[in-house]
């Protein structure tokens, strides 16, 4: 089956700064205050927040804490399982195909065998085998490349494919249902939702955080998300713009958006694009993030030069990605 697609690097984005907020609002203190998320402090917690992510406030925030570095490097990059091989050269009779066109792609896909989809890439050098999350493998074919050649290279590496799947099939999920007594991720910390025994209004607590809900039964989900992405609207771009300063990069917009299948992206004109689920992972996992970004201002690949500049601001990176590999499920990615 042939289908076209159409893949951008880059997407549109439309929030340069956080919206008047009039729905509960909160950040945690750095000093380990617990708040309220409610609508009559929203403004002022909105304020606080800021002081306290600028160091302005009593409480200075700390650098992230950093999680430890492996004795070795994750075998992928971005977040996927994913192998690649450079083409040979032209020549020798192979086969410089054109068997499928630049925008098209090609599926493999039996009752008794899983899904492969073979897609042309005007940018990519390599063949690319890649394992997205809902187990579908994409083999990528490099300009200069033929399909033949990619599916030896397919056939070449269906161990490591199906070692891949069975490392995909252990990974943990989040809970489908938040009720009260399940456990969520939130700040890196797999943490149960518990009812707060204070106050009228139904409330729960995440480690110190307290959220209100409009009830304790069903599924508390699309409440705590709101929350969260309220909070990541607040808190991402802060951080960008710290670091950024830092780092002594030039942006130009910072957006949070509901992001499925990356972690970031950013364009040349120095606008930043962060998943709003950063705001539940590790403060190092987070930074890294942006750190990857701002990076991407000075080499917008993933060249030897991009990872060594990564290196230069953010030395735990492979910790950082190794955390994101491992626990990205639980956040639905």
């Amino acid at each position: 089956m042939i289908r076209n697609i159409c893949r951008s690097s880059c997407f549109p984005l439309d929030i340069a700064l956080p919206p008047p907020l009039s729905n509960p609002v909160q950040t945690r203190s750095p000093s380990g205050r617990r708040r309220v998320y409610s609508a009559d402090n929203s403004v002022n917690a909105v304020q606080q927040s800021f002081l306290d992510l600028f160091g302005l406030g009593s409480d200075r925030p700390q650098p992230a804490a950093e999680v430890a570095v492996p004795t070795s490097p994750p075998d992928v990059s971005d977040y996927i399982d994913e192998i690649t091989e450079t083409p040979p050269p032209p020549g020798n009779g192979r086969e410089t195909l054109t068997s499928l066109a630049p925008t098209e792609t090609q599926t493999d896909g039996h009752a008794t065998h899983p899904t492969i989809i073979y897609e042309r890439s005007l940018r990519a050098r390599h063949y690319r085998l890649t394992l997205r999350r809902d187990g579908v493998a994409i083999a990528t074919i490099p300009m200069r490349g033929s399909e033949r050649e990619a599916r030896a290279f397919v056939a070449k590496h269906t161990d490591w494919l199906e070692r891949a799947r069975a490392r995909q099939r252990v990974r943990p999920r989040g809970a489908s249902v938040w009720s009260v007594g399940a456990h969520v991720l939130w700040r890196g910390d797999l943490l149960e939702i518990r009812k707060a025994v204070e106050g009228e209004r139904p409330k729960v607590c995440l480690g110190a955080d307290v959220f209100r809900v409009a009830r304790l039964d069903g599924d508390l989900r699309p409440t705590l998300e709101a929350h969260f992405q309220r909070l990541a609207r607040i808190e991402l771009p802060a951080r960008t713009w710290e670091l950024a300063a830092v780092t002594g990069m030039s942006i130009r917009e910072v957006s949070v958006r509901n992001q499925r299948t990356r972690w970031g992206s950013c364009t040349t004109g120095g606008v930043i694009s962060l998943n709003w689920r950063l705001i539940q992972t590790p403060d190092s996992v987070r930074d890294y993030i942006i750190y990857h970004e701002l990076m991407h201002l000075k080499e917008m690949n993933h060249s030897a030069r991009f990872w060594a500049r990564v290196e230069e601001v953010c030395p735990a990176w492979r910790a950082a990605e190794l955390w994101l590999k491992r626990n990205g499920s639980l956040l639905g990615l």
